[in-house]
């Protein structure tokens, strides 16, 4: 019953997308920004999230039905996390599994890192300071 349950919880986060299905305008920025690249969508929160390769790494973007780019996220190594945030998570989440780790670069240039533990998102500024967990 639970998986059931966050199955319809997740689908009204994400949904998945037709490339017809995503606005012209949002697709011309993403074009422009990554030119030649082929992307899966996904709708999330009112906005288009494009899930792309380039250069060997998986990334993600997230555009506004606008076409203004709110963000981009880049996976990234475990170890390529900022000192600070290895050792709270060493610290805080010693013994749990971390899933995935993401350098993530905000429209303003802003960075923050994550690591995925336990369904949720452990979010570290760019030094690598604490800033809050997201339940996925």
């Amino acid at each position: 019953m639970t998986v059931v349950i966050s199955a319809i919880c997740l689908k009204g986060f994400s949904q998945k997308l037709k490339e017809s299905e995503v606005p012209s305008a949002v697709k011309a920025s993403f074009e422009k920004i990554y030119p030649g690249i082929s992307a899966k969508w996904e709708k999330e929160k009112g906005n288009y999230e494009a899930e792309f390769k380039k250069d060997g790494k998986s990334m993600s973007t997230l555009i506004e039905p606008s076409g203004t780019m709110l963000e981009t996220e880049i996976s990234i190594k475990e170890s390529e996390l900022p000192a600070a945030a290895k050792t709270y998570l060493k610290t805080n989440y010693k013994d749990r599994h971390i899933k995935g780790t993401a350098k993530i670069t905000g429209s303003d240039g802003g960075v923050t890192f994550e690591a995925e533990i336990d369904g949720k998102d452990v979010i570290f500024d760019s030094t690598g300071k604490f800033l809050k967990e997201v339940k996925e």
